[in-house]
């Protein structure tokens, strides 16, 4: 029995294409993987199967409704969380469960909801101080109140980590009716053996559809596949790294932090953070939400003041000397952090300007780094209109325009599709063998094998550094996602 029957579904945006004669069908009772790139056409997808956006041609059946002409009706019936949920940041956990049962005409027993979710302790907590992870799960628990037939959740674990992750796929196997039926849609190819069936889609099309394990019975093997069916991913050498005009510097340890803190009132966003990396080296920051990291980030870059101790780039004090620091460093933000009404040429111009680039110079290099970075085509395009995989693509020549010999890196590849990420990884890897240091954090456990060392974060403390190997060795693991938990479990205990 279907929950959802579609038949050639075409979706347009003026030329663009978000849904191309696409047809689906989605089995009742079951949790179904949507999974793909920023991009892809999954939000579009959601949207359409609920009314939200109406097709421009093709039929959709919802629970026996078309969500076009019988959307009310169709609404009763199911539970939707957007990619950004509408959390009322300014209300407490309880406030913003009490308002979302009163909408949808249910009673306030929310003792279950609180404990499974561990957000108990933290009911009186504005929603905005929450992490990450904690925010999805409040999102969902308020998605399922009334327990809808049907559940449908855009990337509720995009930026989280695996054991927030976990708890996500948990709480909804554990909390939902077994007829109830889920589509969830994520960028994580990695995720696709959680789920009953895994839809991958492309370019609006579908790709795949089937049992993840009919594809591959790990998650690596999978994400080869999908790129097979994407067209395949040739290697290249890194035109970054080979027009990077790198200078090597003076000193061996290029990045150190020294007893790092950053305390608000008596609660410890950091708490004696030490580290010392070599030049060359690619060290890995890892940790749940809220463990620390980007904040770690920001101490480092001269972004927050620190409540104690220090960092050096390149042996100059980030307190003391901020500028001359900076000089060396180029920072690449976990969030879009350029100017979006700036066009591409535009905005690199402006970091040119920053870094100190001349003016004799500077025309020549912006240029010189849209052709590298693959972005003469959109040079003109307001930075707001990119998608996602460019944005990030901009941002990273943004922070590398200046040729700096130490590269920070706060998740550069979250939300991008996977052919993407192993460009970014190329790059990166490629200028590490120039001799640039690169510090980055990631939520992505196969790309903790990349790093060359690994500290990881918990708590706002560190509570293991080694190499991958030797991580996994400790944790008892025989990948990187199962070491991580392990190691955070451990670390509990103690």
């Amino acid at each position: 029995m279907q929950t959802v029957t579609i038949k050639n579904l075409t979706k347009n945006f003026g030329s663009s294409v978000a849904i191309d004669n696409l047809s689906l069908n989605i089995e009742k009772g079951k949790i179904t993987g949507l999974i793909g790139a920023d991009g892809a056409g999954k939000t579009t997808l959601l949207r359409t199967i609920i009314g939200l956006l109406l097709a421009d041609s093709g039929e959709i059946d919802v629970l026996g409704f078309n969500p076009k002409t019988q959307k009310d009706e169709l609404n009763l019936h199911i539970g939707y969380m957007p990619q950004k949920f509408g959390l009322y940041e300014d209300l407490t956990v309880i406030e913003n469960l009490r308002l979302y049962a009163d909408l949808k005409g249910v009673t306030h027993d929310f003792d279950k909801m609180l404990e499974f979710t561990t957000l108990a302790p933290f009911q009186d907590r504005l929603a905005g101080a929450l992490s990450g992870g904690m925010k999805q799960k409040l999102g969902l628990a308020c998605t399922l109140l009334g327990n809808p037939e049907f559940l449908l959740l855009d990337e509720p674990s995009v930026g989280v980590d695996p054991i927030s992750r976990r708890d996500l796929m948990k709480m909804v196997r554990e909390m939902i009716n077994p007829e109830t039926t889920v589509l969830w849609s994520t960028a994580y190819l990695d995720e696709a053996h959680s789920f009953d069936t895994a839809v991958v889609i492309d370019k609006g099309k579908v790709i795949y559809e089937g049992k993840p394990h009919d594809l591959a019975s790990t998650p690596q093997e999978f994400e080869n596949k999908v790129i097979d069916l994407m067209g395949g991913y040739n290697k290249e050498e890194s035109l970054i790294a080979k027009n990077y005009d790198y200078k090597a510097p003076d000193v061996e340890l290029t990045v150190e932090a020294d007893n790092l803190e950053k305390r608000y009132g008596n609660f410890y966003a950091v708490k004696n953070n030490t580290f010392k990396i070599r030049k060359g080296e690619i060290f890995g920051l890892l940790g749940p939400n809220g463990a620390g990291k980007s904040t770690s980030f920001k101490m480092m870059c001269g972004l927050a003041k620190p409540t104690s101790g220090t960092a050096r780039i390149m042996g100059t004090d980030i307190i003391r000397h901020p500028a001359k620091a900076r000089s060396n460093l180029g920072y690449m933000a976990q969030k879009f952090s350029l100017y979006g009404s700036l066009t591409v040429r535009q905005n690199l111009n402006f970091f040119a300007l920053v870094y100190g680039i001349s003016i004799l110079k500077r025309k020549e290099k912006v240029d010189e780094i849209i052709e590298v970075f693959g972005l003469k085509e959109y040079e003109k395009c307001p930075a707001d209109e990119l998608p996602l995989g460019l944005k990030q693509r901009l941002s990273m020549a943004a922070a590398l325009i200046h040729n700096p010999p130490v590269l920070f890196l706060d998740e550069p590849t979250s939300g991008v599709d996977v052919l993407t990420r192993r460009d970014f990884w190329n790059h990166i890897t490629s200028l590490a063998k120039k001799g640039v240091t690169i510090l980055v954090t990631t939520h992505f456990m196969d790309e903790a094998e990349y790093c060359d060392r690994i500290s990881l974060f918990y708590k706002g403390q560190t509570v293991a550094v080694g190499t991958p190997k030797e991580l996994k060795q400790k944790a008892g693991a025989n990948d990187m996602e199962t070491a991580f938990i392990n190691l955070i479990k451990e670390s509990e205990v103690k």
